[in-house]
C-alpha cells in the first residue's frame, strides 16, 4: 500500500518508516498520523516483522513538529481530537512488542522529539537537534513523553545531539552517512534473537518503569517462568549446550 506522507517497506525483517514529506521538514499533519496509525496496524498483524526504524527523508530533519499552518485555524475540539488520535498511535507504537528504534536524522521537534521519545531505542546523527518549542506558539506539547521533560517544555530550548546523548535523549550519535545503517543493523541483530523473549523484556521494562519495584520484580519473575513453557527457550538452551546457532521460531 502507498502512502502519500510516509513511505514503508520491509527488508529481512526490518520495517522501516520513513515521514516523507522534506519540503516542510517532514511535519506531521493528520494525514500522516492517520498513516502512521495504518502502518502500527500492519505491524501489529504481521509477525514476520520483526522490528520497526522510524526515520525521516532528506538531510535536515525527523520530524520538524507538528503542522503548524495546518493547526493555526483548528478549533480547540479539532485540536483535542488532534492529539487523542496521536496519543492514541504513539500508546501502540509504545505497545508493540517488537523493538521500535528511531533514526533521528535532523529536527526531531514538537510531535517529532514525541514520535522519537515512544520508540525503544533512540539513535542519534551529529546533525541531530532535540526539541519542544510549543511554548513559543503558546501550546504545549500535546502527544506525551518523558525525559528531560519539564525543561525542555518551559524553555523551548533546542537541544543537540552531544547533549541528548549526554542526558540519555538519544543512545548513540552517529556520521549522518551511518546513522540508518547503524540503525538497521541493531534492528537485525534485535530481530534475530527469540521472540518472545525480546516482547517479554520489553514489557517489563516498559511497565516496570511506571511501578514500584516490587510490582516491576514480580513482572520481571512471571515473564521469566513463562518463557520456560516456550519453544524457543528450550531451543535457545539446547543450543547453547551444544555450541551451535539457535534457531528460534516464535513459539
Amino acid at each position: 500500500m502507498a502512502y502519500e506522507n510516509l513511505l514503508f517497506e520491509v527488508e529481512e525483517g526490518v520495517g522501516v518508516v520513513t515521514f516523507n514529506r522534506p519540503a516542510v521538514l517532514n511535519a506531521v499533519n493528520a494525514k500522516t498520523i492517520a498513516e502512521l496509525g495504518d502502518v502500527v496496524s500492519r505491524v501489529e498483524g504481521d509477525p514476520s516483522v520483526r522490528a520497526l526504524i522510524l526515520t525521516g527523508a532528506g538531510e535536515k530533519a525527523f520530524v520538524a513538529g507538528a503542522d503548524i499552518a495546518a493547526m493555526s485555524t483548528m478549533p480547540p475540539a479539532d485540536a483535542r481530537r488532534f492529539a487523542e488520535t496521536a496519543h492514541a498511535i504513539l500508546a501502540r507504537l509504545e505497545a508493540l512488542p517488537i523493538v521500535t528504534i528511531a533514526a533521528v536524522n535532523g529536527f526531531a521537534l514538537g510531535g517529532g522529539c514525541e514520535i522519537a521519545m515512544a520508540c525503544d531505542l533512540v539513535y542519534a546523527s551529529e546533525k541531530a537537534r532535540f526539541g519542544q518549542p510549543e511554548v513559543n506558539l503558546g501550546l504545549i506539547p500535546g502527544w506525551g513523553g518523558i525525559g528531560r521533560a519539564l525543561e525542555m517544555n518551559l524553555t523551548g530550548d533546542l537541544v543537540d545531539a552531544a547533549k541528548a546523548k549526554e542526558i540519555g535523549l538519544a543512545l548513540e550519535v552517529l556520521p549522518a552517512g551511518e546513522l540508518l545503517k547503524f540503525a538497521k543493523a541493531q534492528a537485525k541483530k534485535i530481530a534475530s534473537k527469540a521472540p518472545i523473549a525480546t516482547a517479554m523484556a520489553k514489557r517489563c521494562v516498559r511497565e516496570g518503569a511506571d511501578a514500584d519495584l516490587r510490582v516491576g520484580c514480580e513482572l520481571e519473575r512471571q515473564a521469566f517462568g513463562a518463557l520456560f513453557g516456550t519453544e524457543d527457550t528450550r531451543e535457545g538452551t539446547k543450543a547453547f549446550v551444544e555450541k551451535r546457532p539457535a534457531k528460534f521460531q516464535g513459539k
